[in-house]
């Protein structure tokens, strides 16, 4: 009897793991490989749920078609979000109807095509109603910087990208781009939604957005599209972060967190502005606001913290545009509304005119001076205040006469600003509500302006009405709440974070063993310590750098590398990723090598350099950077320098596209003696508005007996870099016709130097510079 019921309970269970298994099989189909996924597509009905096995799928090109239903769509997901891996020349294509990408990893490699994830498999085969989600795209570059590609492309219409975590990129092209070519891809009410953009690195020349909608060509075509609930941290890939470039977007409720750029209307027309967080530190000028250009924007609700950027990065920057502009300038701008925003310790908020170019119109064509000043735009209900007074609350590079200022209130400690008429000064303070977000408490009522078309802010900030009580500024009062702006769990896909535990570095003695100093380096971690031990190195091959590193003397003593590598080979070979700082060493080479250089090729990423408190003698240069490489800082500190060839080359980047080689060249306290050529050559050409432009400091610092071969007869060249500061040296006996050669039109200074037979530092105010248009 007992036997009998337990064979029972066995055919039972039995029965209930079959129908399982069948239930399973029928939605589910787990895929091993690309035969096997494109099998299972082949075959896909709706409701189809095809399963990527966890692992690394290396070298694979997806192509996902197919037609689900509103209820039941297709979907290709992760066996365990997170754990599959898209690595090497890979990419993924959509269309079809009614189709989710759901919990995958894009790294370790780049596209073999124009984009990482595509909305379409063809020029005509587009998806609609399709959905990208809880996915990761991090550092995914191609292999050189000028080859531009997109991450995430949209085509078709109703498509989504959520809850994802893009960052990283360092080569050309937006991070994600939003096309309008043909009829299918118009109006296409697009949702860009819950993402974590993160940190997208300076490129050093255009074409480094984070959102682009559009392009110049399809400006005049509607996109409506939603870009919303997003956080951008630190996006500094070029002065736009999202340029928009078609009409009718929406880009609300969003957080731009320390991102050195704009939400730009660079193009198109009727963009609503609702309800974004910009967020600085009061210390770096180039994080930014929001730049107009256009006509029939809506800037309502926002919050603005501590912006300080100046003219295109200005917390609200109006342009000029240029009389009867192309499809891809800059048009000018009329019927704009800007109202109930909120700007605290924001430096000179207002910008207008900004762009003109009128005295630049020897250089330039007439095509390209932007003399359309802005008209009929409404500037009303906004709130300024400011811990510390500001003199300069409106800027007017060219006149706002087609301003209407209405209802505009500022606190600014009582410090005259001379713009009475257009904002009235008033007492209150400020209420903390959460990390970064301080708003203003009124004590009394202010009038409130009801322009054309206000009737239609009905919420606030924080999503309050303001339909039963109403007030100017950002926020109804008595309405303030902790939206935990910065919390990143509310972002991106919830498998991944960006948070990296700090840890302390190891300390790594090394001996003067042949090749232990390679052999170290080689098995250090990112962050740890080299320390040399007094002595003689001799090093034989190129010491190769690919992570963070610091080299450096034990004792006050200086350790001496000495290189006696093959001619043309570098002594530190930088290569992507490889951050090298250097202290208290000396080089000496043999006259025909380099004491550093980055990779020819293959430069997928950046790198970076700094030397302090040390000696670098006969190398043919100390510095080669070779064209498309780029680093973020690179320093000279108390450094001398000496019998050289060449110095510091930054200059390959000549296609006059405005590219260049370095973000910050600071060179401080250093002594060049002897340096034949190339003494400092850094180089920017085009006139591009997209990019800090550069930034060189050399203060305190002597130069001797160098330039002697320098075919151009300056001695440090900087043409094209916008900003430039040479203070406080010392130049005697260089042999050029020339120290520097500055433009006067850009931040390019100089002051206190003392100059002894060696030419004249001339100032040319118009430089001219090739179009890039």
């Amino acid at each position: 009897m007992k036997n009998k019921f337990l064979f029972k309970a066995f055919l039972l269970i039995m029965f209930i793991s079959t129908i399982s298994w069948v239930n399973k099989d029928k939605n589910d189909v787990l895929v091993h490989n690309i035969a096997e996924f494109d099998e299972a597509v082949s075959s896909a009905e709706p409701g189809t749920v095809i399963v990527l096995a966890n692992g690394i799928w290396n070298n694979v090109q997806f192509k996902f078609t197919g037609e689900g239903t509103k209820n039941a769509p297709i979907t290709v997901k992760a066996e365990t979000p997170g754990k599959v891996f898209i690595e090497g020349i890979s990419n993924l294509e959509i269309s079809g109807n009614y189709l989710i990408v759901d919990g995958l990893f894009f790294r370790n490699g780049h596209t073999p095509t124009e984009n990482v994830i595509a909305f379409r498999t063809s020029e005509e085969n587009v998806a609609n109603y399709s959905r990208v989600t809880n996915c990761v795209i991090l550092d995914y570059n191609q292999q050189q910087r000028d080859k531009d590609d997109l991450w995430v492309q949209f085509y078709g219409t109703h498509n989504t990208l959520d809850h994802c975590y893009i960052a990283g990129k360092t080569n050309g092209g937006p991070t994600v781009r939003v096309d309008l070519k043909g009829n299918q891809s118009i109006r296409n009410y697009h949702q860009i939604v819950d993402n974590h953009f993160g940190p997208r690195p300076r490129k050093g020349g255009a074409r480094g957005e984070t959102i682009q909608l559009g392009s110049s060509f399809t400006s005049m075509s509607p996109s409506n599209t939603t870009i919303a609930n997003n956080l951008f941290e630190e996006c500094n890939g070029e002065v736009e972060i999202i340029s928009s470039k078609t009409n009718f977007n929406e880009i609300r409720n969003n957080v731009f967190y320390k991102s050195e750029g704009s939400v730009v209307t660079r193009h198109g027309n009727y963009a609503v502005i609702d309800g974004n967080y910009f967020i600085g530190d009061g210390k770096n000028k180039n994080y930014g606001g929001i730049r107009l250009v256009n006509t029939g924007h809506w800037v309502i609700n926002n919050y603005f913290y501590k912006i300080i950027g100046e003219n295109f990065r200005s917390p609200l920057a109006v342009m000029n545009g240029i009389p009867k502009s192309p499809l891809n300038r800059y048009n000018q701008v009329t019927d704009v509304v800007v109202a109930y925003n909120t700007y605290v310790d924001c430096k000179s908020p207002w910008q207008f005119g900004v762009g003109t170019n009128i005295e630049q119109k020897d250089v330039l064509p007439e095509s390209e001076i932007r003399s359309a000043r802005a008209l009929r735009t409404e500037v009303a209900n906004n709130i300024i205040y400011n811990s510390i007074g500001d003199e300069h609350i409106i800027i007017e590079h060219d006149k706002a006469d087609g301003v209407k200022f209405k209802s505009n209130i500022i606190n600014n400690q009582g410090i005259g600003f001379g713009d009475t008429a257009r904002i009235k000064a008033s007492e209150f303070q400020l209420t903390k509500v959460g990390e970064y977000v301080y708003l203003p408490k009124l004590t009394s009522e202010f009038d409130i302006y009801q322009g054309f078309g206000f009737n239609t802010i009905t919420k606030d900030l924080f999503g309050n009405s303001r339909e039963d009580k109403n007030s100017i500024g950002a926020v109804v009062q008595g309405e303030f709440k902790d939206t935990d702006i910065l919390n990143k769990a509310k972002y991106g896909a919830s498998w991944y974070s960006n948070i990296v535990k700090t840890t302390s570095p190891n300390i790594i003695e090394v001996s003067k063993t042949k090749g232990e100093l390679a052999a170290k380096i080689a098995t250090a971690k990112a962050g740890d310590i080299i320390s040399l031990k007094p002595g003689k190195y001799k090093v034989s091959k190129s010491i190769l750098i690919n992570k963070t590193i610091t080299i450096q003397s034990k004792e006050n003593e200086k350790a001496e590398i000495v290189f006696t590598g093959a001619d043309n080979t570098p002594l530190f070979e930088l290569n992507p990723y490889g951050i090298l700082n250097l202290k208290n060493v000396s080089l000496t080479g043999n006259g025909k090598q380099k004491a550093f250089s980055n990779l020819k090729e293959n430069m997928s990423n950046q790198y970076g350099l700094t030397v302090t408190g040390c000696d670098i003698n006969n190398f043919d240069y100390v510095l080669k950077a070779y064209k498309q490489t780029f680093a973020q800082e690179i320093t000279f500190k108390d450094t001398a320098i000496a019998d050289c060839e060449n110095g510091i080359e930054l200059s390959e980047e000549t296609n006059d596209k405005g590219d260049y080689n370095v973000e910050y060249l600071t060179i401080q306290n250093c002594t060049f003696t002897n340096v034949n050529q190339n003494v400092i050559d850094y180089y920017r050409g085009g006139y591009d508005e997209s990019t800090i432009g550069g930034n060189l400091l050399v203060t305190n610092s002597s130069f001797s007996n160098c330039g002697s071969k320098e075919e151009n007869g300056i001695l440090l060249n900087t043409r094209g870099i916008v900003n430039v500061d040479i203070s406080n040296n010392t130049f005697k006996n260089n042999n050029v016709k020339l120290v520097a050669l500055l433009w006067g039109a850009k931040n390019n200074s100089h002051a206190d130097n003392v100059i002894t037979n060696s030419g004249q530092i001339k100032v040319e105010e118009n430089l001219k510079m090739k179009l890039m248009y």
